[in-house]
């Protein structure tokens, strides 16, 4: 019986670990918004609001419209995708190297193998009256340090 139990136990924990995604990433993802100037309300589809900078923990394989609003300036409006990219490539690439069909599903289930795209948004927007548009400023890859944070899942 005791052989039994700990070769139960080896096995489980084999098949657990085979969901690499889902233990190194996770299910979530903090999602950072900024604005040039700071300040803006933004809306998501997904019922989220903040003002920015902020970060919203976000479910990984959500997608959604984000808005943003600010007195004065042009509202800014974007869609954000749920894709495959950089770790979760990753982990999905190791479950099938390592013969992970059940941690490859679970990865897909759970969405820990997607990314929010684009992650940081970084908006700048144009004042009204101005002839340019309020744009993503694709040009800056990393968040400034976010001084809101709201911790709200999407269920």
């Amino acid at each position: 019986m005791k052989y039994l139990t700990t070769k139960t136990l080896l096995c489980l924990s084999i098949l657990s670990l085979s969901a690499c995604s889902t233990i190194t990433r996770g299910s979530t993802e903090e999602f950072v918004i900024e604005s040039e100037p700071a300040g803006a309300n933004v809306t998501l589809s997904t019922n989220h609001s903040c003002v920015t900078p902020c970060t919203l923990e976000l479910k990984r394989k959500t997608e959604f419209d984000l808005t943003l609003n600010k007195k004065g300036y042009k509202e800014f409006k974007t869609h954000i995708s749920s894709e495959i990219a950089g770790g979760g490539a990753a982990g999905l690439a190791g479950n099938i190297l390592a013969g992970g069909i059940i941690g490859a599903a679970i990865d897909a289930g759970t969405g820990s193998a997607l990314s929010l795209t684009p992650n940081p948004v970084n908006v700048i927007l144009e004042k009204n009256g101005s002839t340019l548009e309020s744009r993503l400023d694709l040009t800056k890859k990393e968040p400034l340090e976010v001084a809101e944070t709201t911790s709200t899942m999407n269920e």
